[in-house]
C-alpha cells in the first residue's frame, strides 16, 4: 500500500493532521485515517459506493 497515491478529503484540517485519505486502484479503493496510516482498509468500488449510499440515508443505524 505504500506506493499508492494518497489524496486527503477537501473536508479535512487544512494542517492535515485530522484527515481522511483515499487511494484508487484499477479495481480497488484503499481508506485509511491519517493519524494511523498502517490501518488501511481496502474494497471494491462497488462496496465502497453502497457504503456512501448508507452513510448518508442513515440507514446504518447508531448502534454502538
Amino acid at each position: 500500500m505504500s506506493t499508492l497515491k494518497w489524496i486527503k478529503s477537501s473536508y479535512s484540517e487544512a494542517s492535515g493532521n485530522n484527515c481522511v485519505e483515499v487511494a484508487w486502484t484499477q479495481t480497488e479503493v484503499a481508506l485509511r485515517d491519517s493519524k494511523r496510516p498502517a490501518d488501511v482498509i481496502v474494497m471494491g468500488r462497488a462496496s465502497l459506493g453502497a457504503l456512501i449510499e448508507s452513510l448518508r440515508s442513515g440507514s446504518l443505524g447508531t448502534n454502538r
